[in-house]
């Protein structure tokens, strides 16, 4: 597997984004941007103005509930740390079941922070919500270093943001292209449609490559650059369509996912656009080493993941292997050994890490709970299939 990561660095609010360029850093992969005048801003729409949170409305249905439950383990007294409150399912599910644990519940979302602000007042103290990202979990200083038992991580976009229009994640909700998990926290990151409106045709196709896995990627960033040309792109169904022009109608819902039903064919460029924007592979690793850093020894750690990338990261984070690894291939290139490798096809042994072709021990933090990835049942993908790509992976720290 390639260690191979993507970070938008800042933009200002005044600038547009001219030329971009690959450089490694500390072992990963950078899509540095570089700024000079940009005028898209009155085009976004604010995501400040959200439905109003009410206690009582209905939180997400959780993925895998009951396999989490039992990888969790969870003990009397302990202290839990819910890394992606999203909408609170598997919290609120974890105070219901267990009277006397308390809850660190931490999301960078502000609706979801709300949202766990309103339920901790049913809950006389045992649900503490956090605000943050993963990487700025540490520097908030408000969990101490082994001190807690046990972390659930639940890693991508949540149910809850999906379902708002006007969060600009969805491809079949008309809104705002933005796809802001932080929402107006950070006014100066760049949204989706900052993006798709400023980057050349070629980091455009780099990004929908490394990130969405779309081998049509070149394509489709022409059709964008394109239509871009005659009018920005700034809402989800705009880009959608742009990216659904560039194809022959008949293969508009030709693509199929895990239960066979048709997928749009833009589904994978929304993926790629929202995992830039948000930054969310390095976000994911900095999320397991703050989950290292912060449970006690013998602490259980599950992860749910919901694409192959975010996967592959975890179980090579989870078996040791060396993240500082760069290599130095194209970032348009799968993020595997050989090109074409499919999943579960010519994977490392856990424990094992595969550089320039030879294989190293390494010495993992964690032991593995479980052989491979559990993923939902049938009775679970009938009545929630949003988890069909769901794969959950657990350990205990060493």
């Amino acid at each position: 597997m390639k260690n191979l990561i993507f970070r938008l660095v800042s933009l200002s609010s005044r600038s547009d984004i001219s030329t971009a360029c690959r450089t490694s850093h500390h072992g990963r992969f950078y899509l540095h941007v570089w700024a000079s005048g940009l005028s898209y801003r009155h085009c976004h729409q604010s995501t400040s103005q959200l439905p109003p949170l009410i206690a009582e409305q209905p939180l997400h249905k959780p993925v895998m509930l009951n396999e989490v439950l039992h990888c969790l383990d969870i003990q009397p007294g302990q202290v839990v740390l819910d890394m992606t409150f999203g909408g609170g399912g598997h919290t609120k599910e974890i105070l219901n079941t267990y009277s006397d644990v308390t809850v660190l519940a931490l999301d960078r979302d502000p609706v979801a922070f709300g949202l766990a602000q309103q339920l901790a007042k049913q809950y006389n103290g045992r649900l503490q919500p956090l605000l943050g990202r993963f990487s700025e979990l540490i520097l908030q200083q408000e969990v101490k270093p082994g001190s807690v038992d046990v972390v659930l991580l639940d890693a991508g976009c949540s149910s809850m943001q999906m379902d708002q229009a006007q969060r600009g994640f969805s491809l079949s909700r008309d809104g705002p292209l933005d796809m802001r998990m932080d929402g107006d926290r950070y006014p100066d990151t760049p949204r989706a449609a900052d993006v798709v409106n400023a980057l050349d045709q070629k980091s455009l196709a780099s990004i929908l490559l490394a990130y969405g896995e779309e081998r049509h990627a070149r394509k489709i960033s022409s059709a964008v650059v394109e239509a871009r040309s005659i009018c920005p792109i700034t809402r989800t169904q705009q880009l959608a369509s742009v990216v659904a022009g560039s194809f022959p109608s008949a293969a508009l819902y030709a693509r199929k996912d895990k239960l066979e039903r048709p997928s749009h064919v833009a589904t994978k460029t929304f993926q790629a656009l929202r995992i830039f924007v948000n930054d969310e592979m390095n976000e994911l690793h900095a999320g397991l080493r703050a989950a290292q850093t912060l449970l006690r020894p013998g602490g259980r750690l599950c992860v749910l993941t919901f694409h192959s990338l975010e996967d592959r990261l975890v179980k090579r984070f989870l078996s040791g292997g060396d993240m500082a690894t760069l290599d130095q291939r194209h970032p348009g290139q799968r993020l595997r050994r050989g090109a074409g490798e499919r999943e579960g096809e010519g994977e490392e042994e856990e424990g094992e890490e595969v550089m320039g072709g030879n294989r190293t021990k390494t010495t993992s933090h964690w032991s593995p709970l479980q052989r491979g990835v559990t993923t939902p049942g049938k009775k679970e993908l009938a009545e929630n299939p949003r988890g069909r790509s769901a794969k959950l992976r657990a350990a205990l720290r060493c």
